[in-house]
């Protein structure tokens, strides 16, 4: 049984790996344009440039859409996860010490949760897989190849 679950703990943190990305580009997305409830406490979109929050929803949406896609996902779990970080320390921390008191918990977690990311790796299914193997094909002489050849009638 053991054995059987290692097998499967790539295609787990893949599937963890999505869903945690997807979530925060959520996040990102809502807060940027308006959409799936608007920012957050509700209403529409931030103000571009608006320090912190606007910069913070970029962050959320771009590291969040590699994240889910598997396509820098360790630089992107860092930056994402070091963005958590200072959200909690900045907003929430000054509230009160623990985060069920000061309502930081969704950003310990996602904290966490991309700080995990940063040492697992994407796990299977990842766009950072597919196109290591297609350049570790081409790197080893198997080009791809250039021009369908011509259909002739």
């Amino acid at each position: 049984m053991l054995e059987s679950l290692n097998r499967a703990q790539p295609y787990s943190i893949g599937l963890f790996r999505f869903v945690v990305g997807f979530l925060f580009a959520c996040h990102g997305a809502a807060s940027l344009f308006g959409v799936l409830g608007g920012a957050v406490g509700g209403g529409g979109a931030l103000t571009v440039g608006t320090w912190p929050s606007w910069y913070a929803a970029l962050i959320q949406l771009v590291c969040g859409t590699l994240v889910a896609l598997g396509l820098g996902t360790r630089a992107a779990s860092f930056l994402a996860s070091g963005s958590m970080a200072y959200a909690y320390f900045t907003v929430h921390q000054p509230n009160a010490l623990l985060p069920l008191q000061n309502g930081g918990e969704t950003v310990v977690f996602f904290c966490w949760a991309f700080l995990l990311l940063v040492f697992t790796g994407p796990g299977a299914v990842a766009l950072d897989r597919l196109l290591s193997a297609r350049s570790e094909r081409v790197h080893n002489g198997e080009h791809p190849r250039e021009h369908a050849p011509a259909v002739t009638a």
